[in-house]
């Protein structure tokens, strides 16, 4: 019997997974058998997460990258490959929120934003497409978010980064999928992590959560069935797709 979900001779790179939801996605990928190279700017906490997927039996190397910075993403990228030889899966997973009104944002948040979770994300798929164009296959997996779906107020730029994420991904599918890729996204809800530590308990946060139709955020793990189909051969009909999970947020949005 055929284990559509086994990942086991893949190589995934996972970028943003110093922590959160990087870190969950690294441990889910290794569990079904594929190597697993993590990347980020904090080296530290970046090192948590190889010894993590290392104690449960995984394989994995540490990479710095920082996604603002071309030759930072280029340099990982090639890195990756020199150590597996490959890239099967690549998961953009960096990602930042920047807390103001559009009256008092400013031109430098705006630009942290996008750069961190828009210009890092074509960046490191524009890299890593090019080896696997040559393999004639691959999956490249965006983290999108609830935000992708509609604005609220607090964060221009991260709803517009979003957004621009779920594009981002449809148009890769549409050049890269004739070549063998898989492009999708999955657009998260609210899961407790470093992230939103410091907004998931206030009250405007409490009554969101009262309000979805499973009546609770995300927990750890909540999200790696998803992940594990869009990297692996049971998705191989699905590109172009921005996946919700989100407690049933979305259907009543």
């Amino acid at each position: 019997m055929k284990n559509y979900f086994d990942l086991t001779g893949k190589v995934a790179l996972i970028i943003g997974a110093s922590s959160g939801l990087g870190r969950q996605f690294a441990k889910a990928l290794a569990n079904q058998g594929a190597k697993v190279a993590v990347a980020a700017r904090r080296i530290e906490k970046l090192e948590e997460t190889k010894k993590q997927v290392e104690e449960i039996g995984g394989e994995c190397i540490s990479v710095f990258c920082d996604v603002s910075d071309e030759k930072s993403v280029i340099d990982c990228i090639n890195t990756v490959v020199e150590k597996f030889g490959k890239i099967d899966i690549l998961c953009n997973n960096a990602g930042t929120i920047v807390w103001d009104s559009v009256l008092d944002s400013t031109t430098d948040g705006w630009n942290r934003a996008m750069s961190t979770n828009v210009t890092g994300a074509y960046l490191a798929s524009r890299e890593a497409a090019r080896f696997m164009v040559k393999q004639g296959s691959g999956r490249i997996i965006n983290t999108a978010s609830i935000a992708a779906h509609g604005g609220e107020a607090g964060s221009v730029s991260y709803y517009a980064s979003k957004a621009a994420i779920a594009n981002l991904t449809r148009a890769l599918a549409c050049e890269l999928s004739p070549m063998g890729i898989n492009v999708n996204a999955i657009a998260p809800g609210v899961f407790y992590t470093e992230l939103t530590a410091d907004s998931i308990n206030s009250p405007m946060a409490n009554a969101q959560k009262a309000a979805l139709p499973l009546r609770r955020f995300g927990l750890e793990g909540e999200l790696d069935g998803i992940l594990i189909y869009l990297a692996s051969d049971a998705s191989s009909f699905c590109t172009g797709q921005v996946i919700y999970v989100d407690g049933g947020q979305t259907c009543k949005m």
